[in-house]
């Protein structure tokens, strides 16, 4: 089951979407010291240049959509890892977990664009942190893991037929 390579390309989506749960995704800072930073679970602002006791006080919003569709992700790939005898199921999760990982870059990119940058009044764009990629890469590997399922279920109906 690890052996094929279509396997690891799905444990490594699930270690991407591992990752992405706990990096930063976006950030920006304003000229009043207000430091903005998109993770998975919130978009929370600190006071970065006032006292310690401003500095305490943390603006957040809920971001749990970014969660919830990173962690389904993740289960999706690591279940259809354990689905090798069926590749046509396998088809099928590898399609779901496509919808899953392009709904995740559209909520990314939501959170990042607008609400983002409605929150934070500072000229620029903010920058993007390395938790803005994985999705990408999670999209191409389980591309790539989507192919090699498909080459091996040709495989199989090619002997099937010279039987």
């Amino acid at each position: 089951m690890i052996q094929r390579i279509q396997s690891v390309f799905l444990l490594l989506i699930t270690i991407a979407m591992l990752c992405f749960l706990f990096l930063p995704i976006w950030s920006k800072t304003d000229a009043s010291g207000q430091a903005y930073v998109l993770n998975a679970f919130s978009l929370a602002a600190t006071n970065i240049l006032s006292t310690p006791e401003a500095a305490s006080a943390t603006i957040s919003k809920s971001t749990v959509v970014i969660a919830v569709l990173a962690i389904l992700a993740a289960l999706v790939a690591l279940y259809e890892i354990f689905q090798y005898k069926n590749r046509l199921t396998q088809m099928k999760l590898g399609f779901l977990n496509t919808l899953l990982l392009a709904g995740l870059m559209g909520s990314c990119f939501y959170y990042v664009s607008y609400v983002g940058e409605a929150a934070v009044k500072a000229a620029g764009r903010g920058e993007y942190e390395a938790g803005f990629y994985l999705p990408l890469l999670a999209l191409a590997l389980n591309a790539l893991a989507n192919r090699f399922i498909r080459r091996d279920e040709q495989l199989v109906r090619s002997v099937d037929r010279l039987r």
